[in-house]
């Protein structure tokens, strides 16, 4: 599997390089050379096979020889060891559990995948391999847990204070081990924006062996796409023909590999992208004008970017032509309030409890259903447990949740976090200072 940057055409790096350098020099995100293209026929037969089996027949046609098929299926067994069932709440309407992971959160599939791909390629011996990852919430717990006690391997989380859930929190600072959380005083963009300036700082590289755990990681992008895959798989046992999927959106690496899927072949019909009042994605998509934003907090808080990354990956599958991204996607916006009848009317009508940002999916889902009315399943995706939002939830509903049995042993745990200001020299004194 070769690469490029988004930013140069010409450059062409193996896969191993991409996972551990995670961005191109020239500041652009890694795209395979090639979207390979599935066999017809396994599409046709793809309700015979299982998630695991899936998985593997995805990874091995992105990333091809770079790991030996049976290498690679021992990693995709070992990292995709939970089920993502699609659920319907009516005959038209379905929505695709993604937080059957350890963290609870659809990150676990990339965060899970990626940290064993890293200790794959990492040779004993080599010099400790430190993962930067910035979160807006669930990424950071997701990565947390996939990486605990990977060997050669440290992780520092950078989070906004005040801006996670408590289960949130919980779940990025009482780890330890190779485990680190640093609680920054600002938003995820600003996060976000030290850990690039991290990897695009050439003394620091030369210190530090870094690489990064976002989803600019080419690892994270690729095990997104098995979910859509299998979802499609179940839907087809079912003799569903056509499918919309309605995806809650931040930073826009979840859409990115579902639309990574259809151009690889996956039949999909549309697909929508809710997102919460951080709208530069709709606003785009409308007016043709790319202005992206400071970040606002609100309920959905994984979703809280001002400025989604993934999106160039997005325009580049699409060779940045405008009409044709809003033929296969549309994308609404909706406020906190919105979001709160959202989650109330999926109890009511179907006694099903939603995370924020799965109600804000619901709602896109509608949205479009009522512009575009025909015969086909609207998939609308679950991204988080709904226990990991108490504050979003109203206190009725939220009694009626089933805490997992992890997020019940996180409770009473001693938080091991330092604070950061929004100061690159002060984080990169922190990390050399850490090494």
């Amino acid at each position: 599997m070769k690469l490029y940057s988004t930013n140069n055409k010409d450059l062409r790096v193996p896969f191993q390089e991409a996972v551990f350098n995670s961005l191109p020099a020239d500041k652009g995100l890694y795209m395979p050379e090639v979207i390979p293209q599935l066999d017809p026929l396994f599409i046709r037969d793809i309700q015979q096979y299982s998630l695991q089996e899936i998985a593997f027949k995805i990874a091995n046609a992105l990333i091809g020889d770079d790991i030996p098929e049976s290498d690679l299926k021992a990693i995709v067994e070992d990292a995709i060891n939970f089920d993502a069932p699609v659920k319907f709440l009516s005959a038209e309407t379905a929505v695709l559990e993604l937080f059957h992971g350890p963290s609870y959160a659809f990150k676990d599939f990339g965060a899970r995948f990626m940290s064993r791909v890293m200790g794959y390629f990492s040779e004993k011996g080599e010099k400790l391999l430190d993962v930067l990852v910035a979160t807006s919430g669930d990424t950071g717990g997701a990565v947390a847990l996939g990486f605990l006690g990977v060997e050669g391997t440290r992780v520092t989380i950078l989070y906004p204070k005040g801006k996670v859930s408590k289960v949130q929190e919980e779940q990025l600072t009482t780890n330890g081990q190779n485990i680190r959380a640093l609680e920054v005083k600002g938003t995820f963009d600003d996060c976000q924006a030290l850990v690039k300036q991290a990897f695009n700082d050439t003394t620091l590289n030369e210190e530090i062996r870094l690489t990064s755990a976002n989803s600019i990681n080419i690892a994270r992008l690729i095990p997104q796409t098995f979910y859509y895959f299998w979802a499609y798989a179940q839907l087809k046992a079912q003799g569903v023909k056509d499918v919309v999927f309605s995806v809650p959106s931040g930073n826009f690496g979840n859409i990115g590999a579902g639309l990574l899927a259809y151009k690889m072949g996956l039949p999909v019909k549309h697909f929508v992208a809710g997102t919460n009042a951080n709208d530069t994605v709709p606003r785009f998509l409308q007016s043709g004008a790319y202005e992206p934003r400071p970040s606002v907090q609100t309920l959905a808080n994984a979703m809280d970017v001002g400025n989604p990354s993934n999106w160039v990956r997005i325009q580049d599958l699409f060779r940045n032509n405008l009409e044709e991204l809003r033929e296969i996607i549309s994308s609404y916006t909706y406020d906190n309030e919105e979001t709160k009848a959202a989650m109330d009317e999926l109890y009511a009508k179907y006694k099903y409890i939603a995370c924020p940002h799965t109600a804000i999916a619901y709602l896109a889902s509608n949205t479009y259903k009522a512009e575009k009315p025909g015969e086909y399943a609207l998939v609308f995706l679950s991204t988080a447990h709904p226990c990991k939002f108490p504050d979003a939830i109203s206190e009725t509903v939220f009694s009626e949740i089933q805490l997992p049995d992890g997020a019940k042993s996180l409770e009473g745990k001693q938080k091991l976090t330092e604070e950061l200001d929004v100061d690159y020299d002060s984080f990169k004194r922190f990390l050399i200072e850490n090494k």
